[in-house]
């Protein structure tokens, strides 16, 4: 519901004098007294003139352009400056996607091929992060892409190459054979609550023929943003294809569909984040966005850059919320599981402890910790403080591992599909349900565009036979080459699913 326009009410209850104020308002709106000629001058000291009498000329016309020099001065505000010094750096990525359509009932398998794929486009932002053509941009606006083409606000299209995609943090590093201009970074560990800022990028850039970023402004609502996995329907919080939004900046700056991947900005013209993801019932801004900070997105552009993946740090415990109050809000974190054999269990971490701190920072939830993670590398230590179940407080020092998926030994399967058999150490680290099958660790562009399958799914049936490991995978899948239709279960993000294809002998 509107609010009632009390000034309205007030100005018809009010008198006389409170009717002249209406009209002095009124009279100040280009265009009230038609014609959109001079406006007359009113006010309470001097009765109104005539509405056809020239208004006195108050300043020369020499005097003119001066005053234009400093109204357009004075519009070169900080988010114009800001802006001015960032968006040569903002580029739209275009995306082709080939996406494979099943039938989903026995009207569709009539009408439907099988195997049948068509091409979709998508659409975000990114930004330059180095001279030589690296471009920073979200995981989910190129995952999966057959091309990807990069648009600079001058209009001119480059060709992209994937370097490296991170899932888990919802980042992906791009190259162009073109150097492009590179802003500056801010630090994004220091940020102040209510201070300016800026997104940039592209948004409904599909809808406008345009190509140069658009510009939308805000403050910073909120730091250390944790965004619950059941808001997005995960959940876990690191099970195998899923993302952490954890550690996000907030902000009120209008982020919409296609500003994914661009810059959060501050008044200084420092790109301070990368806008990630949004809370919406409609589709479109409600005024709670959110962006990865910068400080962390750079450490992972650098591991992409280097490794072409990111090398994550094992520990070997699970993580979960200590309790909740009445009001449905959870707090605390408490270990629920410790895998044998782990880091954490040979440093003798028990199930039921509390976990009150990490690195020497307070832990109120599992995101907590799980955000600790995202800046340590195999091979570090990490400190942990714990409360045993006898009340007691102790420090416990962890050195992590590489995952046990990292070093575990691989499978080929078909050309361009390598495996791992699952152990208990790998479906602790990726939360599995299953504790048999056979791990997709890499797949080619063309396996996935064929199969639907991609990395991190686990194989656990093909046709009537369930899977057991790796090399059983690997035997049945050459078995059926050129002999038909397979069905090939899986679990992804906690759930079952198939998919339906064929194996050309030679092909």
């Amino acid at each position: 519901m509107k609010s009632p326009k009390r000034s309205h009410a007030v100005a018809f209850t009010a008198g006389a004098a409170a009717a002249t104020a209406l009209l002095v308002m009124l009279a100040s709106s280009p265009g009230f007294f038609g014609g959109g000629g001079e406006r007359p001058e009113v006010t309470r000291a001097t009765p109104m003139r005539s509405v056809t009498q020239p208004r006195q000329q108050t300043q020369t016309a020499a005097q003119r352009p001066a005053v234009a020099d400093e109204r357009s001065t004075s519009r070169l505000t900080p988010v114009v400056e800001a802006a001015n010094m960032v968006t040569p750096s903002v580029v739209s990525v275009n995306v082709i996607r080939r996406q494979r359509f099943a039938p989903r009932s026995l009207l569709d398998q009539f009408f439907v091929p099988e195997g049948y794929e068509r091409e979709v486009a998508g659409l975000g932002s990114g930004f330059v992060i180095g001279p030589e053509g690296y471009i920073l941009t979200n995981a989910h606006v190129v995952q999966g892409a057959t091309e990807v083409v990069v648009t600079t606000a001058d209009g001119t299209d480059y060709p992209a190459k994937l370097l490296g995609l991170d899932e888990l943090s919802d980042l992906a590093l791009l190259k162009v054979d073109k150097e492009l201009p590179v802003p500056d970074f801010g630090d994004s560990d220091a940020l102040v609550i209510g201070e300016p800022a800026i997104a940039i990028g592209s948004p409904f850039g599909y809808l406008l023929s345009n190509v140069e970023p658009t510009v939308t402004a805000g403050v910073i609502s909120g730091v250390g943003r944790h965004i619950l996995p059941s808001a997005f329907g995960q959940e876990a919080t690191r099970s195998g294809g899923q993302t952490i939004y954890a550690d996000m900046i907030q902000t009120d700056a209008s982020i919409n569909p296609g500003n994914s991947g661009g810059a959060l900005v501050n008044a200084d013209g420092q790109v301070i984040g990368v806008n990630s993801t949004i809370f919406s019932r409609s589709g479109g801004s409600q005024g709670l966005g959110f962006a990865i900070p910068i400080n962390r997105a750079l450490r992972i552009s650098e591991q992409l850059r280097t490794f072409k993946e990111v090398r994550r740090p094992w520990v070997g415990i699970e993580v979960n919320f200590a309790d909740g109050s009445r009001t449905g809000r959870r707090r605390g974190a408490v270990v629920t599981e410790v895998t044998p054999g782990s880091p954490a269990d040979r440093a003798r971490v028990e199930e039921g402890m509390a976990l009150l701190a990490v690195q020497g920072r307070s832990v109120k939830s599992p995101l907590d910790w799980e955000v600790e993670l995202l800046t340590v590398l195999p091979g570090e230590t990490v400190s942990l403080t714990v409360r045993d179940q006898s009340g007691r407080e102790r420090e416990i020092t962890v050195t992590v591992e590489d995952l046990p998926s990292v070093g575990a030994a691989r499978v080929e399967a078909l050309e361009g599909l390598e495996l791992v058999s699952l152990t208990p150490a790998i479906q602790s680290e990726r939360d599995l349900r299953s504790s048999d099958g056979a791990l997709i660790v890499d797949v080619s562009d063309e396996v996935a565009s064929v199969t639907g399958l991609r990395s991190g799914d686990l194989i656990v049936r093909i046709n009537r036979w369930p899977v057991a490991d790796a090399d059983e995978v690997a035997e049945i899948l050459d078995y059926m080459s050129g002999r038909g239709a397979i069905e090939l279960y899986y679990e992804r993000g906690g759930r079952y699913r198939r998919t339906i294809f064929r194996i050309v002998e030679g092909g």
